[in-house]
């Protein structure tokens, strides 16, 4: 890595799809001897707090998309605020460079660092560009994205796209479930991941469909991620009808569950679907129905269509969950023919891709 950069800044949005890039980037430049701090919202802390290793710096701002006239300008006094915020951040710190993740809190972060002239790039790992990169790519030096299928993007700025890959953690770039034999497919094994709203919506779902499985004499084990508060229905639920499982709720060791399972059940944001595929896990994907632009749609067409993973959206689910886990159940070569079309796939390259184009934007900037 280039020697004249001293100190990056990372503003990340408060989604978990938004943190975990940040803080595996953040984690990657640490390992390069270079200083690194993270800028998201209150959401955002909640992610990273349990992290020492990296400092962390609070910065709310608001989306201005909002339904009505006096929110929409009480968020435009918050996002300049924030600004102003930002800029004073920016001066004390004086980064070589600020990335913004996406999400509305990387805004005023990303805006007070074309103010102060600090180069800035946006990264996109959704098959949609995001309301807040799409505002900021005319400012932005480069725009690193994940697919080269981004749609949204005006073709007049098609010079700073550089497709580098999905940023996740190098455990799991690392990681390969080894064993694909039949012993394998002897029971489903199944983990339930989702976010907050996802552990809350699959928990009141889910329990019936599996109900179903158990009476067509369908052998599971499930390990389901739920809110604390679902912890005693679920295991009530699943001890009555004598149904193998593990309940858990948010974990950072997520490795340790994929080396148990031979099939997922996962909404659709973009940091989980990259896990999953560069960990070889098929997966069902259901897409959060009020996702923006219907990003998550949008991704789980994407990893249908290339043949990693099954879609099936939550309108659906008691419609088709059931068949589907029954035809898995039937012919377990339908998920090895997931794991080799996923073989296809790798992200291994990505932080590789990354600093070749920091090195170079430095080197232009100096």
């Amino acid at each position: 890595m280039n020697s004249k950069i001293n100190k990056i800044i990372i503003a990340t949005g408060g989604t978990g799809g938004h943190v975990f890039p940040a803080y595996s980037l953040a984690k990657h430049f640490l390992e390069n001897k270079i200083n690194v701090e993270i800028i998201s919202d209150k959401r955002g802390l909640k992610y990273l707090q349990d992290y020492k290793d990296i400092k962390v710096i609070k910065i709310n701002s608001s989306t201005i998309f909002k339904k009505n006239i006096i929110q929409m300008l009480l968020s435009t006094f918050i996002i300049f605020y924030s600004v102003l915020r930002s800029l004073f951040f920016l001066l004390k710190d004086r980064p070589n460079l600020v990335f913004g993740m996406g999400g509305y809190s990387s805004f005023p972060v990303c805006i007070a660092a074309k103010i102060l002239r600090i180069p800035f790039i946006i990264y996109e790992n959704n098959l949609y560009i995001g309301k807040a990169n799409k505002y900021l790519l005319p400012y932005a030096k480069k725009i690193f994205i994940s697919y080269e299928e981004l749609q949204g993007i005006n073709k007049k700025y098609k010079k700073k796209i550089k497709v580098t890959g999905n940023i996740i953690r190098k455990e799991i770039l690392n990681f390969e479930i080894k064993s694909d034999s039949k012993e394998t497919y002897e029971k489903l094994k199944i983990l339930i991941l989702g976010g907050s709203q996802a552990a809350k919506i699959f928990a009141e779902k889910l329990p019936k469909i599996f109900k179903e499985c158990k009476d067509a004499q369908i052998s599971l084990k499930i390990y389901q991620q739920c809110l604390p508060d679902q912890n005693k229905f679920l295991t009530s639920f699943y001890e009555d009808l004598n149904i193998d499982f593990e309940i858990f709720n948010f974990t950072n060791n997520i490795l340790n569950y994929f080396s148990k399972i031979n099939l997922a059940i996962t909404r659709s944001g973009s940091s989980m679907l990259a896990e999953l595929i560069n960990a070889r896990v098929p997966f069902i994907s259901v897409p959060l129905p009020s996702s923006a632009d219907d990003h998550q749609l949008k991704n789980a067409i994407h990893y249908e269509k290339n043949g990693y993973s099954y879609l099936i959206e939550e309108k659906d689910l008691n419609k088709k969950l059931f068949q589907l886990i029954k035809k898995i159940n039937e012919d377990t070569s339908l998920l090895s023919h997931i794991i080799s079309k996923q073989r296809q796939y790798s992200d291994k390259s990505v932080y590789e891709n990354i600093d070749k184009q920091v090195e170079k934007i430095i080197n232009e900037e100096n």
